[in-house]
């Protein structure tokens, strides 16, 4: 079914609601250049969280980037009622489908705008009924094929990047990204773990560099000082200098964390460590080269077997 109208000569105005986290977003870039792609010439709107908004407005897809903190009680959602009423959008995609998007819709009744979604009366359901259970990257996908978008790419990261000079790397390094939420610990391959695939890395001519945000440089400081010849970049790079990073890296190792779904697209051999604590068939790192290791408990999960996958995948 196409979502054109039999106006095409006027520009419509489309909102696409997609929030956090981090790597929910990577998954939906795909779907982001299909919709502009599909809608040229319409007025795209972006409705995500404040700290991924710099990104969305970076990737030069959307006519305006708003922003939802989504915070709590009535006064904030009758400020995003406003916000989308004020839109007088003609087609919403709603791409994040949870339970607060789906109390927007509600809120925009008894006149609200065509919805693709899963909020319920809305005009376009989402009739997939494993939604929950399916990849992001699919499940935006299939979502936007009941809208007359057949052909979702896969995601092009090419401008998150940036001038990398100032961290002088030199030629031959493997990321590793030994972090994750830091309510997750299940979640995280053990430090000494990560120490010694660094000194291996190290004692192999490649040298190791350590990559993650402040909540995580308790672990990264102690990986460095079990492995001299790393470089520790925590909280020292750009989403941005990230990806230019990546790009250059012979290969990275990390666990199921956001700035991984990042490395995998922009092409680095990438090497993701799973517990039991998360599915990669739902969640899983997708990109031009990437290994995905499973172990119930992480602590399971032999040093040799990390290496081992790791050397193979980026021809080390």
């Amino acid at each position: 079914m196409s979502d054109r109208t039999d106006t095409p000569s006027r520009a419509r105005r489309i909102l696409v609601i997609k929030h956090g986290a981090f790597g929910d977003f990577i998954m939906a870039l795909g779907a982001f250049q299909a919709l502009r792609r599909h809608h040229e010439g319409d007025h795209l709107v972006l409705q995500t969280i404040p700290s991924l908004a710099p990104l969305a407005r970076a990737s030069g897809w959307f006519d305006e980037v708003w922003t939802d903190p989504r915070e709590k009680g009535l006064r904030a959602l009758l400020a995003i009622r406003r916000q989308i009423k004020g839109g007088r959008f003609d087609l919403v995609y709603d791409l994040q489908s949870s339970d607060r998007t789906g109390l927007y819709f509600q809120l925009l009744r008894p006149f609200p705008p065509r919805w693709s979604g899963t909020a319920w009366g809305c005009s376009d359901p989402d009739p997939n009924p494993a939604r929950n259970a399916t990849h992001g990257t699919d499940r935006y996908a299939m979502q936007l094929a009941t809208m007359g978008i057949t052909h979702v790419p896969p995601p092009d990261a090419g401008w998150i990047s940036a001038d990398i000079s100032r961290f002088a790397l030199p030629d031959r390094y493997v990321l590793l990204a030994p972090g994750c939420a830091p309510h997750r610990p299940e979640k995280r391959w053990p430090e000494t773990h990560y120490a010694d695939l660094a000194n291996r890395l190290a004692a192999r001519g490649i040298t190791p560099v350590l990559v993650g945000t402040k909540s995580e440089a308790e672990t990264t400081t102690a990986i460095a000082a079990a492995c001299p010849q790393a470089i520790d970049l925590t909280d020292k790079t750009s989403l941005f200098e990230l990806g230019g990073i990546a790009r250059e890296a012979a290969g990275a190792v990390g666990n199921d964390t956001g700035p991984m779904h990042l490395l995998a697209v922009a092409g680095c051999p990438s090497v993701v460590l799973y517990s039991h604590a998360s599915t990669p068939t739902q969640s899983g790192q997708r990109g031009p080269k990437v290994t995905i290791l499973r172990e119930p408990d992480l602590k399971d999960l032999p040093v040799e077997r990390v290496e081992a996958a790791l050397l193979d995948l980026a021809g080390l």
